[in-house]
């Protein structure tokens, strides 16, 4: 039954520059004209802090929440990538996101182009409306208090690492009682979408776009990354690439129920350099083949 395709693939996508095709943060900021002034916080304070104190001014300008969320709401969302939530989702994937953005942005957007419902977990930044009127963003591990995540590799923020919600959600995944652990598909661009990348296994799926700073990560070093790599560049392609993969899921998942057979990429495959023309070598890499247990 079609419905079922994709029942043993959980799909997990950053949100900045995936999801939409911008960044939530410069793109409320820009928007209420306070571009200048956000640059001079980060100049002293990390990101999470600085937009979280951007917010605490606009809030003393009388800028509102209507004001905040109604800038969130015209953030650019592709057509293609509504498609391929909805379709993902009707194939009976489960979708999450894990984003260094906030809950507040990431509602505000969800809510507006129906997709909220689509999502089971949604793990980054907190964010509230205070009594005051004010939005508080927190950050998703609380560096100012002692509670940092205690990542080491420099691609990760101090108020998020994405590798260790990855790891947790990994964890969660393999005690599923009754079934091999489903397969993950992540989708990002950022240097925060590294980490997570590295906990992936050999049957997993990590797509990249196409020239952002995590595909230039992996292309460094492709040996460092177990899963399957598919790269994408734009919206339309990032339809096409999923659906083919919960497809090909699928047919592994298919495979391994009829004649106790697992997909898996040969190493020698996995660990190709990529080093002249990654592009080239990215766009599909590898595709799964069949080996007996």
């Amino acid at each position: 039954m079609a419905a079922s395709n994709g029942a043993g693939v959980v799909v997990v996508f950053d949100f900045d520059k995936t999801i939409i095709d911008c960044d939530s943060d410069n793109w409320v900021v820009d928007a209420l004209g306070a571009t200048q002034r956000f640059d001079e916080l980060l100049l002293h304070l990390p990101w999470n802090s600085a937009i979280d104190a951007m917010m605490g001014e606009l809030h003393s300008q009388g800028k509102s929440i209507e004001e905040i969320a109604g800038s969130m709401r015209t953030a650019p969302l592709s057509p293609h990538v509504v498609a391929a939530i909805e379709t993902a989702h009707d194939l009976g994937c489960e979708l999450r996101i894990l984003s260094d953005a906030n809950t507040f942005f990431i509602d505000a957007v969800l809510a507006h182009h129906g997709l909220a419902g689509y999502f089971t977990e949604i793990s980054t930044n907190p964010a509230h409306v205070d009594a005051a009127g004010r939005l508080r963003i927190s950050p998703q591990h609380d560096f100012h208090h002692g509670s940092s995540h205690g990542c080491t590799l420099a691609t990760c923020p101090p108020n998020m690492c994405k590798g260790k919600v990855m790891e947790g959600m990994l964890q969660e995944l393999s005690k599923e009682a009754g079934m091999r652990r489903r397969r993950v598909v992540y989708l990002g661009d950022g240097r925060g979408d590294y980490c997570p990348t590295l906990k992936l296994a050999e049957r997993d799926y990590m797509m990249p776009r196409k020239g952002y700073p995590v595909w230039d990560l992996i292309v460094a070093d492709r040996r460092a990354v177990r899963s399957a790599v598919r790269g994408w560049a734009d919206a339309e392609d990032l339809e096409t690439v999923l659906l083919d993969i919960i497809h090909e899921c699928a047919a592994a998942a298919k495979m391994e129920e009829d004649g106790g057979h697992q997909v898996v990429v040969p190493a020698e495959c996995r660990s190709l350099p990529l080093a002249s023309a990654p592009e080239l070598a990215m766009a599909v890499l590898p595709k799964a083949v069949q080996a007996p247990n």
